[in-house]
């Protein structure tokens, strides 16, 4: 039986070269420029070009002069095809995708974005290709015939026979947890938050100091998790059937999952292959190589004003929709407690109280007799607790989402974590979240 070590480094980097070179032959005979790739060839790009690079790094190509730059073009067709195989997604859903109305900006800025990645790997394609020819690696007779990479779509579609959730009781639970959570991915995101574009001068100010990969692969796996629960839990059947409001949900929070995606790999990309740091000589001159390829103000644009913008364009839509939908499947109940003893509500109880009740994003509100007030406004508790100070109140009452009114119990058990002199105490472990 043959060894690993009887095969020769030049047999298996051809071996391992072969695939991954067709597929650039074929980008090269690409020649209609409206012509969009297809997921399968991205999908091969990815494979073919993951295992190239992986066998370069067993056998030390980053630390090798001669092999270092073929090594480096491998990471960028795989990085920038899974970028382009999510930006392909996106373009195949979009119809699918359930919105209140259409960005038609948005269908236009995504076709741009899904091109310039296109055009970035038809670009590094004949200069991998002149690249393996000075390496002695054997290149393929041809590329791929098209027709081996054909689309997913077809104009029919099999026949919807298997029913939704049927535990109505379990799925509104799993929709409290799940629109709260989205609320929070919200709320956190908001720091990233822009209405115009940036220019490009203010964009390598932010990358990687404000903005970088790690943050935004942070925000992709909570939407991951969201969308993954929500497949599980809520509607097995995904876009094509279903209650039309869940569907918008999962709408929002999926588009945002694949953009994140694809201003992931970017950002990867650039910051590890493209951003100038303190390289050896040879490392920076493999960089400036790859940045006369592949520009690296057009990835850190696309990044930023098409992935990061429209990400947060719609978290900020689905808001409503999040909170509408909590509010309609929150458990409801009211509880009796007692106000902050001596001195009532002032700024740091209904701080808390207003904490808590964001904190579930649930409605919660103060009932005064006939008096209503939103309880996750510190200004509307303090509204109230000018009247439980005039009408001399000893308890009042709490009305709205149960989970919230757990927590709000157990603050007030603890007279809001305050002593006599209105100083803070520790907060009991269940409100840890609070700190």
């Amino acid at each position: 039986m043959k060894s690993s070590c009887d095969t020769s480094f030049t047999e298996k980097v051809n071996h391992f070269s072969f695939e991954y070179l067709k597929c650039l032959l074929y980008l090269i005979d690409v020649k209609d420029d409206g012509h969009l790739l297809t997921k399968k060839v991205y999908s091969k790009l990815i494979t073919s070009s993951h295992l190239l690079e992986d066998f370069l790094d067993f056998h030390g190509a980053k630390n090798n002069r001669k092999w270092i730059f073929y090594r480096e073009l491998s990471a960028a067709v795989r990085h920038l095809s899974l970028a382009g195989y999510s930006q392909k997604h996106i373009l195949n859903r979009v119809g699918f995708y359930e919105f209140d109305k259409k960005d038609v900006s948005f269908i236009h800025e995504s076709r741009d974005t899904m091109m310039m990645i296109q055009t970035s790997l038809q670009i590094a394609a004949p200069v991998i290709i002149e690249q393996a020819e000075k390496l002695d690696i054997k290149i393929p007779f041809s590329g791929y015939d098209r027709v081996f990479f054909p689309g997913i779509g077809t104009c029919e579609q099999l026949e919807h026979n298997i029913d939704d959730f049927d535990d109505l009781d379990q799925q509104r639970k799993h929709l409290c947890h799940i629109a709260s959570d989205f609320l929070e991915i919200i709320k956190e995101f908001e720091k990233f938050s822009f209405y115009e574009r940036y220019t490009i001068a203010k964009i390598r100010n932010m990358v990687p100091l404000k903005i970088n990969e790690v943050k935004i692969r942070r925000f992709e796996m909570l939407l991951h998790n969201l969308q993954s629960t929500f497949d599980s839990y809520v509607i097995h059947g995904g876009f094509f059937h279903g209650n039309r409001k869940l569907k918008q949900l999962r709408s929002h929070f999926s588009i945002v999952f694949h953009l994140l995606q694809v201003m992931g790999r970017l950002l990867h990309f650039y910051e590890r292959h493209l951003y100038d740091v303190e390289y050896k000589d040879v490392y920076k001159s493999v960089s400036e190589a790859l940045t006369d390829l592949i520009d690296p103000d057009v990835l850190l644009d696309r990044s930023v004003n098409y992935c990061l913008f429209y990400a947060w364009q719609f978290l900020s839509s689905g808001k409503r929709l999040a909170s509408d939908i909590l509010n309609e499947n929150i458990e409801r109940s009211s509880i009796t407690v007692g106000i902050p003893r001596d001195r009532g509500f002032h700024s740091r109880p209904s701080l808390l109280v207003a904490k808590i009740v964001q904190h579930y994003g649930g409605e919660v509100e103060m009932v005064l007799g006939e008096n209503r007030f939103d309880a996750s406004s510190v200004l509307d508790l303090q509204w109230a607790g000018g009247l439980i100070k005039k009408e001399d109140i000893e308890e009042v009452v709490f009305e709205g989402d149960s989970r919230a009114l757990e927590d709000l119990k157990i603050l007030a058990g603890v007279n809001y974590a305050e002593d006599v002199m209105g100083k803070g105490l520790p907060l009991p472990r269940e409100l840890s979240y609070l700190r």
